[in-house]
């Protein structure tokens, strides 16, 4: 169809092109005629001026000198050649002819216009100079104006003047004429895109759109015939490919959002080893910040246990399931789950990272739990067990039978006071404590607090200080600060040597409101700290058992100040004692 229509368009060229020819030199023939008249009329004007500055000088051959300069000054006013006859045709004077050649030019008196100025009138005449070998244009008036035998003044320019301004024209008449040719040209065009290849065009931008990906294009043509057809046909095709595409989209966008809310990491390999597709909790499970895709996993993850697991899901065709340590900090237990899955290039690999770190420390954490709690229970049980056979046998002397006693209750009171502290931390642990917030004067219960410590604190010789700086009411359940608060001034007691000093502080802190209690204890060294908060851990387990602690205290005030949606944290220096800070919502 572009074939064709280069073919049509050549066609009205060559038919309109003589036409445009044609014209044009009808146009030039005419211009070059008013260019003639034209420069005929300025010599004319042009002479009348040279004759009024000669008007006083006759034209006569011994007066040749003054005549030259004459001529010379009239030829640069008139720029034009300026020549001076005289009445019986010698040349006297001649702006481009020099004094001493004068002798050699040739009697005027035949030529056109000088015959027709020496009878009076007029002359012009259009003709090649022999003088100076140029085509000119001439023009002679009489010296004297209407006296025929005064002499006669010529002027004559050069028709380069006129070839100039002709050729300006001819490529004004040429520029025109290709200006015509192409608009006619280019509206037979227009017409024939308009009635073929106009739709033919919109079918072709359709499919180029298409191609591109924008499969929302459409021909929109409602003409009939074969062009109508393939357009509809088209528009059909664009519309199926949209709605596949917008659901390919839809479960692909279902799928990014599962992935990216799945707290397991996914990441899977095509059968070229490399990997295809990584969600955010993989990145972040292995720390990767850089780009994943189309690397090796080995390059990524250095972790030849790893690298193993995956080779063997890749290869088998069960599942592979194991446990990879990341030697990170802090150390990081990963479950893998990997399985292969078919493709047309072959088998990928698809694996699943489940962190189960919390859950390995949770399970050591309970272990140790069993095996501190057992130790903890079987001491006093081992000690009322033994002393119970030595009185239930008689061994026992009464003299020390009420010393024995003695220390059964002692064991007792202590299996009392660890069966309590279970019983609390296991109601702290729980996902619903029965706690009842309210507004609390921290002060007031500090004070309570000390008070009721008044007389441990003069027999191990300890002062005690409180400082509230004005602060808020802390919003709390007034019985779990209660317990909180005695647990860390117990443990402050137990381990600040006479003569030490406990303080508690009580002060704002912008939405929070912050208790700390610090002692000039022992202090806690700084492997201890992380660990403090554990159940049944002690930094100094002889003392801590021979003042009868149970090492629950510290577990039970970090679940109740968290049940409180409040923070503990600790600050401490080996020898210069420990801060213990407790972070409350305000009231």
């Amino acid at each position: 169809m572009r074939s064709n229509r280069l073919r049509l368009l050549a066609a009205l060229g060559f038919l309109l092109a003589p036409v445009a020819l044609v014209s044009g030199l009808v146009a030039r023939s005419g211009a070059r005629e008013r260019a003639v008249e034209s420069a005929t009329r300025d010599l004319e004007l042009a002479a009348g001026l040279v004759r009024e500055l000669l008007a006083q000088q006759p034209l006569d051959p011994a007066a040749v000198v003054p005549l030259h300069e004459l001529a010379q000054r009239a030829a640069r006013a008139a720029d034009a050649r300026v020549t001076l006859i005289a009445p019986d045709g010698r040349v006297v004077a001649d702006s481009d002819v020099e004094l001493d050649a004068l002798g050699r030019v040739a009697n005027h008196a035949e030529r056109p216009e000088v015959a027709a100025a020496l009878a009076g009138g007029t002359g012009s005449a259009e003709r090649h100079s022999a003088t100076v070998g140029r085509d000119f244009l001439y023009v002679a008036v009489p010296r004297l104006a209407g006296r025929p035998g005064s002499g006669v003044i010529r002027l004559a320019r050069d028709f380069e003047h006129v070839e100039r301004a002709l050729a300006g024209l001819d490529r004004a008449i040429l520029g025109a004429g290709a200006m015509g040719l192409v608009a006619s040209v280019m509206a037979l065009g227009l017409w024939f895109a308009a009635a073929f290849e106009r739709p033919l065009e919109r079918v072709r931008a359709a499919l180029a759109r298409i191609e591109a990906g924008d499969l929302s294009a459409r021909t929109r043509l409602r003409s009939r015939g074969a062009v109508g057809e393939i357009a509809a046909a088209i528009d059909q095709m664009a519309g199926e490919l949209e709605q596949r595409l917008r659901e390919v989209t839809e479960e692909k966008e279902q799928l990014s959002g599962v992935l990216g809310g799945m707290v397991e990491g996914v990441l899977v390999i095509g059968p070229d080893g490399r990997i295809q597709l990584a969600n955010p909790s993989m990145r972040e499970l292995f720390g990767i910040r850089g780009e994943l895709l189309g690397k090796r996993p080995i390059e990524v993850v250095r972790n030849a246990l790893l690298e193993d697991a995956l080779r063997d899901a890749a290869a088998g065709g069960a599942p592979v399931v194991r446990e990879v340590a990341l030697g990170t900090s802090p150390a990081r237990a990963l479950r893998l789950h990997a399985s292969a899955f078919p493709t047309a290039a072959g088998s990928g690999v698809v694996a699943v990272f489940s962190d189960v770190t919390e859950l390995r420390r949770v399970e050591a954490m309970r272990r140790d739990f069993v095996t501190h709690a057992s130790h903890e229970l079987k001491t006093p049980i081992t000690a009322i067990r033994g002393f119970a056979e030595m009185l239930a046998e008689g061994s026992v002397k009464p003299a020390d039978q009420p010393r024995v006693l003695d220390i059964v209750r002692s064991h007792v009171e202590r299996l009392e006071r660890l069966v309590e502290d279970l019983l609390e931390l296991a109601r702290a642990e729980s996902d619903q404590p029965r706690l009842e917030p309210r507004a609390v004067d921290l002060a007031a219960l500090a004070r309570a607090a000390l008070d009721g410590l008044e007389a441990r604190f003069a027999v191990q010789r300890i002062r005690a200080e409180l400082s509230d700086e004005g602060a808020p009411a802390a919003w709390a359940d007034p019985g779990a600060l209660e317990q909180v608060l005695a647990n860390l001034l117990d443990n402050a007691l137990k381990y600040t040597e006479p003569g030490g000093r406990v303080s508690v502080r009580i002060a704002g802190e912008g939405e929070r409101v912050r208790l700390s209690v610090q002692d000039t204890g022992i202090g806690i060294p700084e492997a201890d700290r992380a660990r403090i908060f554990e159940r049944f851990y002690r930094v100094d387990k002889a003392r801590s058992r021979a003042l009868g602690g149970t090492g629950l205290g510290l577990s039970i005030v970090k679940h109740l100040v968290q049940a409180m949606h409040g923070e503990v944290s600790v600050e401490s220096t080996p020898g210069a004692g420990s801060t213990f800070h407790v972070r409350l919502p305000r009231a």
